[in-house]
């Protein structure tokens, strides 16, 4: 296929040369200066999108995905595939399906999990919103960059998914610091926290794929100084998303906003660059209210 790929940051990048890889034809765009093997540079969005059977777009917010979509749906071929792979808010995604159906396109909300690792050794799972029709025209360039699709509904289905699973996510792994903070002051040792925790009723992908503590359990950004894998500024980000729909929706999620406000406390003091795990040294050094 002939692919349009804007927006080749640290995931884009290597969605791309995974694309270029299996044998499609890409043309990217950024920004910023970019060099992704196999992947041809375009001047503009538009110019990459310009007679490309499938375009791919992941951006940083919901206002930018606008600002894209309107350049690059006049441009694209008709019939073409729209595949948005930005983490952005369900009204946003929405409005970009309308401007695809508007342009005679059709479009896929498809925000990812599994980090920049994931990226590279396209192993992402994508969550699909979007027509049958659409999704049936993206999945097998989903098939190349990731180990898992879910078609979750119609559109912004996808976004959905995605700040329901990383609410999860970042209350899950709060409370994991909070309980190895906790094991410390009580002279129980990380590692029996491990053994015991891993294996029984408090298992979680935080504590058993991702454990905050050095040295514990798999290898993990906590082993490399919470050198980002998934960084605390994004994790607000999605977060922040989640109170977004719930305020829209009406839904009561008091563990969530809580997780919101102590990640956002975390990036106002400095450590929005950090891996989100690193959630746990700065509960070590937190006083009991």
């Amino acid at each position: 296929m002939k692919i349009g790929f804007i927006g080749l940051g640290n995931m884009g990048a290597p969605m791309a040369a995974n694309l270029a890889k299996a044998g499609h034809e890409v043309t990217g765009f950024d920004l910023a200066p970019y060099d992704v093997d196999g992947v041809a540079k375009a001047g503009s969005a538009a110019a990459a999108a310009a007679g490309r059977e499938a375009v791919l777009t992941m951006l940083p917010n919901g206002e930018i995905l606008a600002s894209v979509m309107a350049e690059i749906a006049p441009a694209a071929m008709k019939g073409a595939v729209l595949i948005d792979c930005s983490t952005v808010d369900v009204a946003a995604a929405r409005a970009a399906h309308e401007t695809a159906a508007a342009a005679g396109l059709l479009s896929v909300d498809a925000p990812v999990s599994g980090g920049v690792g994931g990226a590279s050794g396209g192993t992402l799972t994508f969550m699909c919103g979007g027509s049958d029709e659409a999704f049936a025209a993206a999945q097998p360039l989903f098939e190349i960059m990731g180990q898992k699709t879910v078609h979750c509904g119609g559109a912004g289905a996808g976004q959905s998914a995605k700040i329901c699973n990383n609410m999860i996510l970042g209350a899950t792994m709060i409370v994991t610091c909070e309980a190895f903070a906790l094991a410390d002051k009580l002279g129980l040792s990380r590692q029996a926290m491990f053994d015991v925790v891993s294996t029984s009723s408090g298992y979680s992908w935080s504590m058993n794929a991702y454990c905050p503590a050095p040295g514990i359990g798999p290898q993990s950004p906590s082993d490399n100084d919470y050198k980002p894998g998934f960084a605390a500024s994004l994790m607000l980000k999605d977060l922040n998303l989640s109170q977004q729909a719930a305020e829209a929706a009406g839904a009561a999620t008091p563990i969530g906003a809580h997780a919101a406000r102590l990640y956002a406390a975390m990036v106002e003091e400095g450590g929005g660059g950090k891996d989100f795990s690193a959630m746990l040294p700065r509960l070590e050094t937190m006083k009991r209210d």
